[in-house]
């Protein structure tokens, strides 16, 4: 019932604490009840003449703006405007923080924010700054600039955080975009692109490409996907399990051996004082230990070198999948496309009985160009995306639950699992059988889902990820039974995973597994012997319809009760015993009652035009069952 959408996501919130802190509770805001007066005065020490200071400013501000109460006080005072010039400074470190705390400012703020950005004219330093960065990074390429810390360079950085912030706008307002492409950024945005190798984190960030893809030449768009493809293939070719242990094991060695170091270090220490304190007079701090006024130490990232390249690997393949997922999705249908796609399709079914099964399912698979499915293809993408729906290497897993600094991998390890999940929908909804394998590819892909669905001790309850795992389920079941393939789960699974899903509180979840049953139910229906099984789907399915809270499950449930029993020997036994045209009879106006009251308050234009098709089949389906002989055994 409808089609489904890509999901967008933002860039995440910039920290100059490093990334434990990057979702931040506390910081200059928390510590001073008048944000108002905290802001004016960060705002003020940008213009000082130190470069230190300018950037303790930007870095606090950068914090501050983490916090959604604090914007609206810096919004007041002109932070865009503020900030803006920081981009463009003599301090390398300035740009970055300067830079980090726009991209907070717009991912945090929101549509408006970024809107208000643009009004602004933060495109025309950042556009400057993103071009002396492209023209600073050839120069890189002979002699890098460092920064405080020798792991860092400084143009990298400072491009990432500039691109971060170029890509929040983007994805919020169209001027931002013209200027993209009237300033000839796509070849700038490119060239980071090429940095993979050496900097993951501005990989990352770029690409972003994939969202103005329409600016590239026709004559450039085959490489240019292959070329993103070939970097996204390369990014989740890595695994991220063996990654963890081996880095952990690298930080454990370096941490050792640091500390036998300081050991070392603090054994001269003790001597040297022991000659200081010979006289009082004398005393001074050791050397390098002198801590100078608006010091920035602590809001720098902190040496936590092996855990940053195992968050950038898992961010890079967390993007890879977003962006493949973008690929396969079209934009959002017209009202007329939603007319195409809905349920109504099939309501001839009912009445003529004449389905073909072999003319494929109701809904069409999503248009996907042949330069993206040729390069899907050749870059071996939806076997490396089925290899990351896996669960998370357990012994990385262990070793992130008992350090508290590693622990968040665990999440973002889960995070992966789920847009594989998703992206693995995608892919099912715009490939064909035989690019994907085969009959016996799709069997043994079913087997895997049931798996990930069956396999733990208990019947997983997290909500991202059954709405992911019941996505590609949904997809997987509809395209072998469109295909005649058999389908892999006993009756027994099939109702265990729709009783648990049918409960859970999100309500994509609840649409899957409803339709999850349909179509298996509508192929058992072909079946012989299969009455009790269709008339224990049946009555579940009726259930659904009439209590579920929302419109749309009710909706989708009702849709699969369509798909049921709309033709067999099989199905007409069933739905005789459940008494289903009587329930259906006296369901109808509850149901156009509910239509009137809850619609238009609730719903979408969309959603309510597929419910209006629901309604409407819904009549159909009754006429078509009376002309059965329902009535008369009633």
């Amino acid at each position: 019932m409808g089609k489904s959408k890509a999901k967008r996501f933002r860039s995440a919130p910039f920290s100059p604490a490093g990334p434990q802190r990057a979702a931040g509770g506390e910081g200059p805001a928390g510590e001073d009840g008048d944000g108002g007066s905290s802001a004016a005065e960060l705002l003020e020490k940008l213009q000082h003449p130190s470069a230190d200071v300018r950037e303790f400013a930007c870095a606090s501000i950068s914090k501050m703006l983490q916090q959604k109460h604090a914007i609206p006080a810096f919004l007041q005072r002109d932070v865009v405007r503020c900030l803006g010039p920081m981009l463009l400074d003599q301090s390398l470190a300035v740009r970055e923080t300067a830079a980090g705390a726009l991209r907070n400012l717009s991912a945090c703020g929101g549509f408006e924010v970024c809107d208000d950005m643009v009004t602004k004219d933060i495109m025309t330093p950042l556009v400057a700054l993103l071009k002396e960065c492209s023209a600073g990074l050839e120069a890189n390429e002979v002699s890098p600039t460092k920064c405080k810390d020798t792991k860092k360079n400084c143009v990298e950085d400072i491009a990432n955080e500039a691109v971060n912030v170029l890509w929040n706008v983007c994805e919020c307002n169209g001027t931002a975009v013209s200027i993209f492409n009237k300033e000839g950024c796509l070849d700038v945005v490119l060239q980071y692109l090429k940095k993979f190798s050496t900097n993951v984190d501005l990989a990352i960030s770029v690409g972003s490409v994939w969202n103005i893809k329409d600016t590239i030449p026709s004559s450039s768009q085959a490489t240019t996907i292959n070329a993103i493809l070939k970097i996204f293939s390369e990014s989740l070719v890595v695994d991220a399990g063996e990654t963890v242990i081996h880095m952990k094991e690298a930080e454990t060695q370096r941490l050792k051996l640091t500390a036998e170091a300081e050991t070392e270090e603090n054994v001269s220490d003790t001597i040297d004082n022991s000659v200081l304190k010979e006289d009082d007079e004398m005393e001074e701090p050791p050397k390098g230990k002198v801590k100078r006024e608006n010091d920035v130490s602590d809001l720098l990232p902190s040496d936590k070198w092996e855990l940053k390249q195992v968050t950038a690997l898992l961010m890079a393949q967390q993007t890879a999948l977003e962006i493949i997922v973008n690929m396969c999705c079209s934009e959002d249908p017209s009202d007329d496309e939603w007319e195409e796609l809905s349920s109504s399709d099939e309501s001839d079914l009912f009445m003529e009985n004449s389905y073909d099964e072999g003319s494929g399912p109701p809904m069409s698979p999503l248009c996907l160009s042949a330069d993206v499915h040729a390069a899907l293809m050749n870059n071996l993408i939806p076997k490396k995306i089925l290899e990351k729906t896996a669960f998370p290497n357990s012994v990385a897993v262990d070793i992130c639950t008992h350090s508290p600094s590693w622990k968040p991998l665990i999440r973002k390890m889960n995070t992966v699992q789920c847009r594989a999940l998703t992206c693995l929908h995608s892919i099912l909804l715009v490939s064909d059988v035989d690019c994907l394998g085969g009959a016996s590819t799709l069997q043994s892909l079913a087997q895997h889902l049931s798996q990930l669905v069956f396999s733990q001790p208990e019947f997983p309850t997290h909500t991202e990820f059954l709405e992911a795992v019941t996505s590609a389920m949904r997809a997987l079941l509809q395209t072998m039974a469109s295909k005649n393939i058999s389908q892999c789960m006993t009756p027994e699974q099939l109702m265990s995973l729709c009783e648990a899903g049918v409960h859970s509180s999100n309500i994509s979840v609840r649409v899957n597994v409803v339709s999850i049953l349909g179509i298996a139910g509508s192929v058992l229906a072909k079946i012989e012997d299969t009455a009790e099984t269709l008339k224990m789907i049946g009555k579940f399915l009726l259930e659904v319809a009439m209590k579920d809270s929302s419109l749309v499950v009710a909706g989708e449930a009702l849709d699969a009760l369509f798909d049921v029993f709309a033709d067999g020997t099989e199905a007409e036994k069933a739905a005789v015993q459940i008494k289903l045209l009587p329930a259906l009879k006296e369901f109808q106006p509850v149901f156009k009652i509910r239509m009137r009251k809850e619609g238009k308050g609730q719903y979408s234009t969309d959603q309510l035009c597929v419910l209006d098709n629901v309604k409407m089949n819904l009549r159909r389906f009754i006429a078509y069952q009376e002309t059965l002989g329902g009535k008369k055994t009633t």
